[in-house]
């Protein structure tokens, strides 16, 4: 009797030797892992929230314009997106990059003047980019048959949206790891942008409507991330001194160039990302950009898990690359891609067993249509997905203009596969585009980080062994 109460015992305490180990290599994870996958799970929830959202105001602003209507909506806010994106920098990426050496160093007037020198950056490039706007529709809204009140309801949206500066501040939150703020400030708008749907589905259901609801619901947002930073308590640090501004430059070698280059990376990457719906609009009619629209927007909320993830690995990676070197991050590297591979079969699967069934739900039975578009842009995202962890690496190792050649290969090919496809596959040859474009831009990247990190090992080996006389 006693012996088989030991044999019961036994599998009951390797189950718990066992639990005790995973406790003990979860305390023992690399402290970057740790807070890597603690951004990264905020992030994950404010995004869910998100999606879900999402879905809800796309299901009425769908239904209440038809795929015509919405269509015009969805290249009005895509063309605003892009002009906000186009001559704007990204600073909060410039302050992650610059602010860890200063917070590491407990220096607060250098990191005061980084954070003013990014908030005048956000100020210039918006206001360049209304007058750009005022101009663009000044000289194109009647060529592009654009009526005199939906162009200035369109001028009002453009100048709403580059005035609602968040980039600083998100920057402020994720430097400081305050990446549940950061969530809860991003998760606004599409929160503002569903009662602002559904304040239109039962007062003003238009065009001109829902396009006010989106500029309310734009502000609501930067203020939630001004908000944020208000709560870290960084607002003074941020108003403090502006005398010696100037010297903002002699703080952070290289800055100049590496705000350049991910402004016109990011440039290049949103007209990339906009470049397929306006080629079906302007192609195959606001019908078609309308279903393809919304394929796009329901793929990209399938595939979010790249975005987050980059940006939740970023500071973490500039941490590793600085004290490290960018050798550091081909583990790192590896588990991502992995973890990421496992994801997009699920994600890619989910497309094709409910995919068709999600469009008629949100949209109705015309957007069946986008279909084959949908998996299309779903396989588009899965790639991307995959390599999500190169890109923060190649940004941070501070060779932002090799991402940006992949990009403009990625570009290049997006237009081409354009040029082919479509006369013969109308909005899904678009779509097939896209996949190209993203296929390209995988390879490169590749290319790339190998590159980094193999140079990296080689002067590592080069120090340890030195070639002798």
């Amino acid at each position: 009797m006693g012996q088989r109460n030991d044999l019961d015992a036994a599998p009951k305490q390797e189950r718990h030797v066992g639990l005790t180990s995973l406790l003990a290599k979860l305390r023992n994870a690399p402290q970057a892992a740790q807070s890597v996958v603690h951004n990264f799970g905020w992030m994950v929830g404010g995004r869910i929230v998100a999606a879900v959202f999402s879905l809800m105001y796309l299901a009425i602003v769908t239904r209440e314009l038809g795929v015509s209507g919405f269509g015009k909506f969805a290249i009005i806010t895509g063309a605003a997106q892009l002009l906000a994106n186009l001559l704007a920098f990204q600073t909060w990426q410039v302050i992650v990059q610059y602010g860890v050496t200063h917070t590491e160093d407990h220096d607060e007037e250098k990191l005061g003047r980084l954070y003013r020198g990014c908030l005048l950056l956000d100020l210039v490039s918006a206001i360049g980019g209304i007058f750009a706007a005022a101009l663009i529709l000044h000289y194109l809204s009647e060529p592009l048959n654009v009526k005199p009140t939906l162009a200035r309801a369109t001028l009002v949206f453009n100048i709403i949206m580059l005035l609602s500066l968040r980039s600083t501040p998100l920057g402020i939150m994720r430097l400081r790891d305050r990446f549940s703020l950061a969530a809860a400030a991003e998760s606004a708008q599409p929160t503002f942008r569903l009662i602002g749907a559904l304040v239109c589905w039962l007062t003003h259901p238009t065009l001109q409507g829902f396009l006010i609801a989106w500029a309310i619901a734009e502000l609501a947002t930067a203020a939630a991330h001004w908000y944020g930073v208000y709560k870290i308590g960084d607002m003074p640090l941020l108003l403090g001194k502006w005398r010696g501004q100037k010297q903002v430059i002699e703080d952070n070698p290289g800055i100049i160039r590496f705000a350049l280059t991910t402004n016109f990376s990011q440039s290049l990457n949103m007209t990339i990302k906009q470049l397929p719906l306006f080629l079906v609009g302007g192609l195959t009619g606001t019908a078609a950009a309308g279903a393809f629209r919304l394929a796009a927007q329901l793929t990209r909320s399938l595939t979010m898990l790249s975005q987050l993830v980059a940006r939740a690995a970023f500071p973490e990676i500039v941490r590793a690359v600085r004290n490290v070197g960018i050798g550091s991050v081909a583990g790192m590297t590896l588990r991502t891609m992995r973890f990421a591979f496992a994801v997009s079969v699920v994600v890619f699967a989910f497309a094709v067993f409910f995919g068709d069934d999600i469009l008629v739900m949100v949209g109705g039975q015309e957007f069946r249509r986008a279909y084959v578009s949908l998996l299309w842009l779903a396989a588009a995202g899965c790639v991307e997905l995959v390599v999500v962890g190169f890109e923060p690496s190649i940004m941070a190792a501070q060779r932002a203009h090799w991402s940006m050649i992949a990009q403009m290969a990625g570009g290049l090919a997006l237009i081409g596969g354009s040029w082919l496809f479509e006369p013969v596959m109308g909005a899904d040859g678009v779509a097939v585009a896209v996949f190209v474009n993203a296929l390209t831009q995988a390879l490169l990247l590749g290319l790339i980080i190998w590159s980094l990190i193999r140079g990296s090992h080689a002067r590592a080996a080069d120090v340890r062994f030195p070639a002798k006389d």
